[in-house]
């Protein structure tokens, strides 16, 4: 397998050997920006226990948050497909937008025009200083892989998402599909 070289739009899958890490543990990041600076990502499938409602009362609508990496967990970052809806969004790749004007978020959700599908909400972000990431990946903490779901990345169900990345990486990673999360359970 050649190794992709870490790019905006690109996913960083958690390789099996980062057990143990509370943040990033079988997660599948979407980089949303990647520059000589450092790199920027949100983990797409580490749901919280509580939705937007919770963090803000006056929404209407039942949208998860999630974990979106160890850094800044109390801001709240999104990514989404309709960038003629929001306007301010900056694109990452492929039909994904992060961010934009709150205020027209928080009024399309009140005027049920988006959806759980369109927009992912996330607490916090993953974040790596120059050069760190491509330590990691020298370390092989994390598999690159090109989003092939591009705009329906959202879609995806965050309970086997990981697995689903296991399964299409293949050869050793297929074992790691069915593992239980703390292997010393097995």
């Amino acid at each position: 397998m050649i190794a992709l070289k870490p790019t905006k739009g690109h996913l960083l899958v958690a390789e099996p050997s980062i057990i143990g890490d509370v943040s990033f543990n079988r997660s599948v990041v979407l980089l949303a920006d990647h520059s000589d600076n450092g790199s920027v990502g949100f983990i797409l499938n580490k749901i919280l226990d509580f939705s937007l409602k919770d963090l803000i009362p006056e929404i209407e609508g039942d949208f998860k948050v999630y974990n979106g990496g160890p850094v800044e967990q109390d801001n709240l970052y999104f990514i989404h497909k309709i960038p003629d809806l929001i306007p301010d969004s900056i694109e990452i790749a492929h039909g994904i937008y992060w961010g934009g004007n709150f205020e027209v978020v928080m009024e399309l959700i009140s005027k049920e025009l988006i959806d759980d599908t369109q927009i992912k909400f996330f607490l916090g972000y993953s974040g790596w200083d120059a050069n760190q990431l491509d330590e990691e990946l020298n370390s092989h903490s994390w598999v690159v892989t090109v989003n092939e779901n591009n705009r329906d990345l959202l879609e995806k169900p965050y309970n086997s998402f990981w697995k689903d990345k296991m399964l299409e990486l293949g050869g050793e990673y297929m074992l790691w599909s069915n593992s239980p999360e703390n292997p010393t359970y097995n």
